[in-house]
């Protein structure tokens, strides 16, 4: 394809919507960490550089063969799950979970980029196997493709990273064709031991919980299912429903947020940076990102719904599901309605691997959006 295809068909409104995005998640984070009082505007600065260099990378995966690299997905999950392996054998411990491996000063966490990794890893596979796709076999193996990385990544821990592998398993699954049938038992299963798990975390003496979670994930839980008896776990997100809440309707200003600047929020350029949103820029600047967020979600939705092949067709979906997903428990934890777990909001919070994963996972997007053919959303 040349120049001139690639320019003309190339996703404008989905690449302007991220950048908006990053460039406002940037401003958030500058007064998170409180470089208007003074405070080292280091963080601030990196995620810049982080941001570039997720610029860069969206736009050669843009422009890669998506079908040559899709023919190495089996080496690719093998190598993530190597990454993820170094991680628990030479990772760098903070805040009592393993999930780094550095470099030098620089520190990646591979349980971000083994999403990309298994998104391509599971449409190749379903794909290879479409018209088997409801067949037992096919089920249990992509199922133990999942759940393998899952398993090393609860090792770290990191329960949120977990749950994303899950969500994008359901989505891929789910776009790839899986039988009601199959849908319906995983439902009738999944909600009752849900119920199950959240009424056995408040016992003395847990049958199952305490050998799924660690002590903090269990605290977490409790504190949500009763916030008055885990008062000093649920000390997080009474915060951040204060600070949002405290906004009102336009927000305080930018570095006028008094429970940001004054750090009562926790981890306010990562976790709870929805929460510096909510303070400073009110509902306004609140529905804004979640508009944001959901177009790039409607954008990638489109390009899926128009692509030539169905391998690329759940590549597309496993990312609009990851975002998604994403969103949701970013703002839902903010929010209390749902218990705390430390999960980064796409394209906004502040971390390397993270945007890096997420401005790859859109020059994916971008690429098979060049293979679309022309439809009745062209130019939506």
């Amino acid at each position: 394809m040349n120049t001139k295809k690639i320019v003309k068909y190339t996703d404008w409104w989905l690449i302007g919507a991220v950048c908006i995005l990053s460039i406002f998640g940037i401003i958030c984070i500058g007064s998170a960490t409180h470089i208007n009082l003074g405070e080292s505007p280091s963080t601030y600065y990196t995620q810049m550089v982080w941001f570039t260099v997720g610029l860069v990378i969206m736009f050669c995966i843009m422009l890669m063969s998506i079908d040559f690299i899709s023919k190495f997905y089996i080496p690719l999950y093998f190598c993530a799950l190597l990454l993820l392996v170094a991680v628990l054998l030479f990772g760098r411990t903070v805040n009592g979970a393993t999930r780094w491996i550095y470099f030098g000063p620089v520190g990646i966490q591979p349980s971000e980029f083994t999403k990309l990794i298994m998104i391509i890893c599971l449409a190749n596979l379903i794909d290879k196997n479409r018209d088997r796709v409801n067949n037992i076999s096919i089920i249990v193996l992509s199922a133990v493709l999942i759940f393998i990385p899952i398993i090393l990544i609860q090792k770290q821990p990191s329960l949120s990273a977990s749950l994303v592998l899950v969500a994008i398993y359901a989505v891929v699954m789910f776009v790839a064709g899986l039988d009601y049938k199959y849908i319906s038992v995983v439902a009738a299963i999944a909600i009752p031991a849900i119920f199950f798990i959240l009424w056995d975390v408040q016992n003395a003496d847990p049958i199952f919980a305490d050998i799924i979670f660690k002590p903090h994930q269990i605290n977490r839980l409790i504190s949500f299912v009763n916030p008055v008896e885990g008062s000093d776990a649920y000390y997080q997100t009474m915060k951040s429903i204060n600070a949002i809440g405290s906004g009102q309707l336009t927000g305080k200003g930018l570095y006028e947020g008094t429970l940001n600047q004054l750090s009562y929020l926790p981890e306010p350029q990562n976790d709870f940076i929805f929460s510096v949103i909510g303070e400073e820029f009110g509902f306004i600047g609140c529905i804004a990102v979640l508009l944001l967020e959901f177009f790039i979600v409607f954008r990638c939705i489109l390009i899926a719904m128009n692509c030539q092949k169905n391998v690329h067709c759940l590549m597309v979906a496993g990312v609009a599901g990851m975002l998604a997903f994403q969103t949701f428990v970013n703002t839902g934890v903010a929010t209390g309605i749902l218990p705390n777990t430390g999960m980064s909001l796409p394209f906004v919070s502040y971390g390397g691997s993270s945007t890096w994963t997420n401005m790859a996972s859109i020059g994916l997007v971008l690429n098979i959006g060049l293979k679309r053919s022309k439809t009745i959303f062209e130019g939506v």
